[in-house]
Protein backbone atom coordinates (compact mmCIF):
# COMPACT_ATOMS: atom_id res chain seq x y z
CA UNK A 1 0.00 0.00 0.00
CA UNK A 2 1.34 3.21 -0.91
CA UNK A 3 0.22 6.06 1.29
CA UNK A 4 0.35 9.83 0.04
CA UNK A 5 -0.59 12.45 3.04
CA UNK A 6 -1.17 15.73 3.24
CA UNK A 7 0.65 17.91 6.00
CA UNK A 8 -0.88 21.02 5.41
CA UNK A 9 0.68 24.22 5.39
CA UNK A 10 2.16 25.27 9.49
CA UNK A 11 4.35 22.40 11.20
CA UNK A 12 3.94 19.03 12.11
CA UNK A 13 0.84 19.40 14.07
CA UNK A 14 -1.36 20.33 11.13
CA UNK A 15 -1.33 16.51 9.75
CA UNK A 16 -4.84 15.00 9.97
CA UNK A 17 -5.36 11.78 12.69
CA UNK A 18 -6.15 9.82 9.88
CA UNK A 19 -3.17 10.83 8.21
CA UNK A 20 -1.37 10.36 11.37
CA UNK A 21 -2.29 6.98 11.84
CA UNK A 22 -1.57 5.86 8.20
CA UNK A 23 1.92 7.17 8.93
CA UNK A 24 2.75 5.59 12.49
CA UNK A 25 1.38 2.05 10.40
CA UNK A 26 3.99 2.63 7.66
CA UNK A 27 7.04 0.44 7.59
CA UNK A 28 9.21 3.37 5.75
CA UNK A 29 8.25 7.25 5.45
CA UNK A 30 9.76 9.84 2.83
CA UNK A 31 8.47 13.33 3.03
CA UNK A 32 8.68 15.29 -0.31
CA UNK A 33 11.21 18.10 0.13
CA UNK A 34 11.13 19.50 -3.83
CA UNK A 35 8.13 21.14 -4.54
CA UNK A 36 6.84 22.08 -1.18
CA UNK A 37 8.10 23.73 1.97
CA UNK A 38 6.23 23.44 5.61
CA UNK A 39 7.08 26.88 7.19
CA UNK A 40 8.96 26.20 10.08
CA UNK A 41 10.61 23.51 7.24
CA UNK A 42 13.54 26.34 7.22
CA UNK A 43 14.08 26.07 10.41
CA UNK A 44 16.99 23.68 11.38
CA UNK A 45 15.04 21.03 13.46
CA UNK A 46 11.88 20.63 10.97
CA UNK A 47 12.55 17.23 9.92
CA UNK A 48 13.35 16.14 13.90
CA UNK A 49 10.28 17.39 15.21
CA UNK A 50 8.19 15.64 12.15
CA UNK A 51 10.15 12.25 13.33
CA UNK A 52 9.04 13.24 17.16
CA UNK A 53 5.84 13.66 16.62
CA UNK A 54 5.20 10.51 14.42
CA UNK A 55 7.55 8.36 16.08
CA UNK A 56 8.70 7.16 12.82
CA UNK A 57 12.15 7.99 11.17
CA UNK A 58 11.74 9.96 8.16
CA UNK A 59 13.63 9.73 4.82
CA UNK A 60 13.68 13.44 2.85
CA UNK A 61 12.90 12.70 -0.91
CA UNK A 62 14.81 15.21 -2.47
CA UNK A 63 14.34 16.18 -6.01
CA UNK A 64 16.49 13.78 -7.40
CA UNK A 65 14.43 10.97 -6.06
CA UNK A 66 10.96 12.20 -6.60
CA UNK A 67 12.08 12.49 -10.50
CA UNK A 68 14.58 9.97 -10.41
CA UNK A 69 14.40 7.12 -8.37
CA UNK A 70 10.70 7.21 -7.46
CA UNK A 71 10.60 3.48 -8.64
CA UNK A 72 12.47 2.29 -5.33
CA UNK A 73 9.50 3.79 -3.77
CA UNK A 74 6.63 2.25 -5.89
CA UNK A 75 8.78 -1.64 -5.77
CA UNK A 76 8.96 -1.00 -1.68
CA UNK A 77 5.04 -0.41 -1.74
CA UNK A 78 4.58 -3.14 -3.21
CA UNK A 79 5.87 -4.87 -0.67
CA UNK A 80 4.99 -3.10 2.53
CA UNK A 81 3.36 -0.05 3.57
CA UNK A 82 4.96 3.01 2.50
CA UNK A 83 4.04 6.63 3.21
CA UNK A 84 4.95 9.84 0.63
CA UNK A 85 4.10 12.79 3.08
CA UNK A 86 3.66 16.08 0.92
CA UNK A 87 3.43 19.49 2.55
CA UNK A 88 -0.65 21.41 1.39
CA UNK A 89 -2.45 18.47 -0.46
CA UNK A 90 -0.92 15.47 -2.61
CA UNK A 91 -2.48 17.13 -5.67
CA UNK A 92 -1.20 20.59 -5.43
CA UNK A 93 2.01 19.94 -7.32
CA UNK A 94 1.97 17.60 -10.70
CA UNK A 95 4.29 15.61 -9.46
CA UNK A 96 2.23 13.56 -6.71
CA UNK A 97 -0.31 13.15 -9.38
CA UNK A 98 2.64 11.36 -12.17
CA UNK A 99 3.26 9.06 -8.40
CA UNK A 100 -0.35 7.92 -8.33
CA UNK A 101 -0.02 7.21 -12.15
CA UNK A 102 2.84 5.30 -11.68
CA UNK A 103 1.17 3.23 -8.89
CA UNK A 104 -1.67 2.45 -10.16
CA UNK A 105 -0.11 0.94 -13.60
CA UNK A 106 1.70 -1.18 -11.42
CA UNK A 107 -1.61 -2.06 -10.00
CA UNK A 108 -0.64 -0.98 -6.31
CA UNK A 109 -2.89 0.00 -3.71
CA UNK A 110 -2.75 3.82 -3.69
CA UNK A 111 -4.86 5.92 -0.65
CA UNK A 112 -4.81 9.99 -0.51
CA UNK A 113 -5.39 11.26 2.74
CA UNK A 114 -5.57 14.96 1.99
CA UNK A 115 -5.30 18.31 3.77
CA UNK A 116 -5.17 22.25 3.54
CA UNK A 117 -3.39 24.17 0.84
CA UNK A 118 -3.18 27.59 -0.31
CA UNK A 119 -5.68 26.97 -2.83
CA UNK A 120 -8.05 26.62 0.00
CA UNK A 121 -6.16 28.42 2.68
CA UNK A 122 -6.42 31.67 1.22
CA UNK A 123 -9.80 32.31 1.72
CA UNK A 124 -8.33 33.47 5.35
CA UNK A 125 -8.10 36.84 3.91
CA UNK A 126 -12.00 37.60 3.55
CA UNK A 127 -12.05 37.02 -0.18
CA UNK A 128 -14.72 33.99 -1.39
CA UNK A 129 -13.26 31.28 -3.13
CA UNK A 130 -15.83 30.91 -5.60
CA UNK A 131 -14.70 33.92 -6.67
CA UNK A 132 -11.70 33.77 -7.53
CA UNK A 133 -10.63 33.05 -11.22
CA UNK A 134 -7.33 31.29 -12.94
CA UNK A 135 -4.31 31.03 -10.84
CA UNK A 136 -1.17 32.98 -12.11
CA UNK A 137 2.42 31.83 -11.13
CA UNK A 138 5.25 34.93 -11.20
CA UNK A 139 8.53 33.87 -12.13
CA UNK A 140 11.67 35.35 -11.23
CA UNK A 141 12.84 37.59 -14.14
CA UNK A 142 16.15 37.70 -15.54
CA UNK A 143 17.94 39.84 -17.95
CA UNK A 144 17.07 37.58 -20.83
CA UNK A 145 14.01 36.14 -19.79
CA UNK A 146 11.30 38.06 -18.48
CA UNK A 147 7.85 35.90 -19.54
CA UNK A 148 4.56 38.15 -19.23
CA UNK A 149 1.83 35.73 -20.00
CA UNK A 150 0.51 35.49 -16.68
CA UNK A 151 -0.72 39.27 -17.66
CA UNK A 152 -3.72 37.87 -19.83
CA UNK A 153 -4.38 35.82 -17.41
CA UNK A 154 -5.17 38.16 -14.77
CA UNK A 155 -6.68 40.90 -17.53
CA UNK A 156 -9.47 37.89 -18.25
CA UNK A 157 -10.54 37.68 -14.55
CA UNK A 158 -10.32 41.41 -14.00
CA UNK A 159 -12.87 41.22 -16.68
CA UNK A 160 -15.07 38.48 -15.08
CA UNK A 161 -14.75 40.87 -11.80
CA UNK A 162 -12.56 37.74 -10.24
CA UNK A 163 -10.09 38.08 -7.82
CA UNK A 164 -6.29 36.18 -9.13
CA UNK A 165 -4.20 34.47 -7.07
CA UNK A 166 -0.76 34.65 -7.92
CA UNK A 167 1.70 31.90 -6.34
CA UNK A 168 5.14 33.82 -5.82
CA UNK A 169 8.32 32.57 -7.52
CA UNK A 170 11.01 30.54 -5.76
CA UNK A 171 14.41 29.85 -7.65
CA UNK A 172 18.26 28.88 -7.33
CA UNK A 173 20.76 31.38 -7.22
CA UNK A 174 23.75 30.51 -10.26
CA UNK A 175 26.71 29.87 -8.93
CA UNK A 176 28.28 31.20 -12.06
CA UNK A 177 27.81 34.39 -10.18
CA UNK A 178 24.74 35.75 -12.34
CA UNK A 179 23.98 39.50 -12.19
CA UNK A 180 22.00 40.64 -9.06
CA UNK A 181 18.50 41.95 -9.49
CA UNK A 182 16.51 44.79 -8.21
CA UNK A 183 14.07 43.88 -5.09
CA UNK A 184 16.71 42.51 -2.50
CA UNK A 185 14.59 42.25 0.52
CA UNK A 186 14.52 40.62 3.98
CA UNK A 187 17.42 38.63 3.68
CA UNK A 188 16.26 36.81 0.25
CA UNK A 189 17.50 38.01 -2.73
CA UNK A 190 17.15 37.34 -7.04
CA UNK A 191 19.96 36.86 -9.09
CA UNK A 192 20.38 36.90 -13.06
CA UNK A 193 21.24 34.77 -15.26
CA UNK A 194 19.01 31.59 -16.44
CA UNK A 195 17.80 28.68 -14.57
CA UNK A 196 17.48 25.44 -15.47
CA UNK A 197 15.76 22.79 -14.78
CA UNK A 198 17.30 18.98 -14.58
CA UNK A 199 13.73 17.10 -15.96
CA UNK A 200 14.05 18.33 -19.18
CA UNK A 201 10.33 19.00 -19.46
CA UNK A 202 8.69 21.47 -22.01
CA UNK A 203 6.15 23.96 -20.92
CA UNK A 204 7.85 27.26 -19.86
CA UNK A 205 8.28 27.80 -16.18
CA UNK A 206 8.52 25.27 -13.93
CA UNK A 207 7.44 26.90 -10.89
CA UNK A 208 8.47 26.57 -7.53
CA UNK A 209 6.03 28.49 -4.69
CA UNK A 210 3.19 26.83 -3.86
CA UNK A 211 -0.39 25.52 -4.55
CA UNK A 212 1.36 23.92 -1.56
CA UNK A 213 3.24 26.25 0.14
CA UNK A 214 2.32 29.44 -2.31
CA UNK A 215 5.68 29.77 -4.80
CA UNK A 216 6.34 29.43 -8.43
CA UNK A 217 9.46 29.20 -10.32
CA UNK A 218 10.92 30.16 -13.50
CA UNK A 219 12.78 27.67 -15.04
CA UNK A 220 14.40 26.48 -18.34
CA UNK A 221 14.95 23.08 -20.31
CA UNK A 222 18.40 21.68 -19.62
CA UNK A 223 20.77 20.78 -22.12
CA UNK A 224 22.95 18.28 -20.66
CA UNK A 225 25.44 18.82 -23.93
CA UNK A 226 26.35 22.26 -23.24
CA UNK A 227 23.89 25.74 -22.91
CA UNK A 228 20.12 25.75 -22.10
CA UNK A 229 17.04 26.55 -23.45
CA UNK A 230 14.63 28.94 -21.75
CA UNK A 231 11.65 27.92 -20.65
CA UNK A 232 9.50 28.16 -23.90
CA UNK A 233 5.91 29.59 -23.45
CA UNK A 234 6.23 31.19 -20.22
CA UNK A 235 3.34 29.73 -19.17
CA UNK A 236 2.40 29.23 -15.68
CA UNK A 237 3.24 25.86 -14.48
CA UNK A 238 1.38 23.63 -12.18
CA UNK A 239 4.26 22.75 -9.84
CA UNK A 240 4.32 25.17 -7.25
CA UNK A 241 7.85 24.93 -5.34
CA UNK A 242 10.74 24.24 -6.85
CA UNK A 243 13.83 24.15 -3.86
CA UNK A 244 16.61 22.36 -5.11
CA UNK A 245 17.60 23.88 -8.64
CA UNK A 246 20.89 22.87 -10.36
CA UNK A 247 23.48 25.36 -11.59
CA UNK A 248 23.80 26.10 -15.17
CA UNK A 249 27.32 25.84 -15.18
CA UNK A 250 27.32 22.56 -13.08
CA UNK A 251 24.60 20.91 -15.91
CA UNK A 252 27.33 22.11 -18.18
CA UNK A 253 30.00 19.85 -17.11
CA UNK A 254 27.52 16.96 -16.21
CA UNK A 255 27.68 16.91 -12.94
CA UNK A 256 24.83 18.26 -10.90
CA UNK A 257 25.30 21.07 -8.13
CA UNK A 258 22.73 22.13 -6.00
CA UNK A 259 21.97 25.59 -4.87
CA UNK A 260 20.57 26.92 -1.95
CA UNK A 261 16.66 28.46 -3.03
CA UNK A 262 15.58 32.27 -3.03
CA UNK A 263 12.33 32.77 -2.09
CA UNK A 264 10.45 35.59 -3.89
CA UNK A 265 8.84 38.24 -1.83
CA UNK A 266 5.55 40.21 -2.66
CA UNK A 267 7.25 43.18 -2.52
CA UNK A 268 9.57 41.85 -5.92
CA UNK A 269 6.49 40.38 -7.58
CA UNK A 270 4.62 43.80 -7.61
CA UNK A 271 8.00 45.60 -9.04
CA UNK A 272 7.71 43.26 -11.80
CA UNK A 273 3.60 43.70 -12.25
CA UNK A 274 4.15 46.85 -12.32
CA UNK A 275 6.94 46.93 -14.58
CA UNK A 276 5.04 44.22 -17.34
CA UNK A 277 1.82 46.79 -17.06
CA UNK A 278 3.80 49.15 -18.79
CA UNK A 279 4.23 46.91 -21.96
CA UNK A 280 0.30 46.06 -22.37
CA UNK A 281 -1.67 48.36 -24.03
CA UNK A 282 -4.77 47.69 -22.20
CA UNK A 283 -5.04 47.77 -17.97
CA UNK A 284 -5.27 44.60 -16.39
CA UNK A 285 -4.37 46.57 -13.29
CA UNK A 286 -2.09 49.59 -11.85
CA UNK A 287 -0.24 51.06 -8.90
CA UNK A 288 -3.72 52.04 -7.45
CA UNK A 289 -5.26 48.29 -7.78
CA UNK A 290 -6.36 47.02 -4.43
CA UNK A 291 -4.26 43.50 -3.46
CA UNK A 292 -4.18 41.18 -0.64
CA UNK A 293 0.00 40.58 0.70
CA UNK A 294 -0.23 36.80 2.56
CA UNK A 295 2.86 35.59 4.61
CA UNK A 296 3.42 32.13 5.83
CA UNK A 297 -0.22 31.14 5.75
CA UNK A 298 -1.43 28.59 7.76
CA UNK A 299 1.36 29.42 10.72
CA UNK A 300 0.80 30.85 14.12
CA UNK A 301 2.64 34.11 12.55
CA UNK A 302 0.53 34.45 9.33
CA UNK A 303 0.41 37.69 7.73
CA UNK A 304 -1.82 39.88 6.21
CA UNK A 305 -1.98 43.25 4.63
CA UNK A 306 -4.47 44.85 2.30
CA UNK A 307 -3.97 48.07 0.32
CA UNK A 308 -2.51 49.28 -2.89
CA UNK A 309 -0.21 47.59 -4.90
CA UNK A 310 1.51 51.17 -4.21
CA UNK A 311 1.38 50.45 -0.61
CA UNK A 312 2.27 47.28 -0.36
CA UNK A 313 5.28 47.79 -1.92
CA UNK A 314 6.54 49.54 1.18
CA UNK A 315 5.74 46.75 3.73
CA UNK A 316 8.06 44.40 4.82
CA UNK A 317 6.17 40.82 4.92
CA UNK A 318 9.10 38.71 6.86
CA UNK A 319 9.87 35.43 5.68
CA UNK A 320 8.63 32.88 3.25
CA UNK A 321 6.52 31.80 2.12
CA UNK A 322 4.61 34.67 0.25
CA UNK A 323 2.02 34.94 -2.01
CA UNK A 324 -0.98 37.47 -3.04
CA UNK A 325 -4.25 38.49 -4.27
CA UNK A 326 -5.31 41.08 -6.56
CA UNK A 327 -8.69 41.67 -5.36
CA UNK A 328 -12.02 41.65 -8.05
CA UNK A 329 -15.03 42.63 -7.73
CA UNK A 330 -16.40 42.35 -3.98
CA UNK A 331 -19.11 41.21 -2.17
CA UNK A 332 -20.15 43.69 0.90
CA UNK A 333 -19.14 40.85 3.61
CA UNK A 334 -16.33 40.57 1.45
CA UNK A 335 -15.38 44.59 2.13
CA UNK A 336 -16.06 43.99 5.65
CA UNK A 337 -13.31 41.54 5.99
CA UNK A 338 -10.95 43.22 4.16
CA UNK A 339 -11.67 46.42 6.24
CA UNK A 340 -9.96 44.20 9.12
CA UNK A 341 -6.26 43.98 7.27
CA UNK A 342 -6.38 47.31 5.47
CA UNK A 343 -3.44 49.57 5.45
CA UNK A 344 -4.48 52.94 7.87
Amino acid sequence: MLYIVGLGLGDERDITLRGLEAVRSCKKVYIEAYTSLLSFGISLDGLSRLEKLYGKTIIVADREMVEEKVDQILIEASESDIAFLVVGDPFGATTHSDLVVRAKKLSLEVEVIHNASIMNAIGVCGLQLYRYGETVSIPFFTETWRPDSFYEKILRNKELGLHTLCLLGAVAASSGGGEKMRGERNGFRTVGGAMVSSNSREGGETTTGSRNGSIGVTGARACRGGGAVAGGSGKAGADDIRVKEPSIESLCRGKKCFEPPKFMTINTAIEQLLEVKEAHRISAYDENSRCVGLARVGSVDQMIVAGSMKDLLNVDFGAPLHCFVIVGDTHPVEEEMLEFYTLK
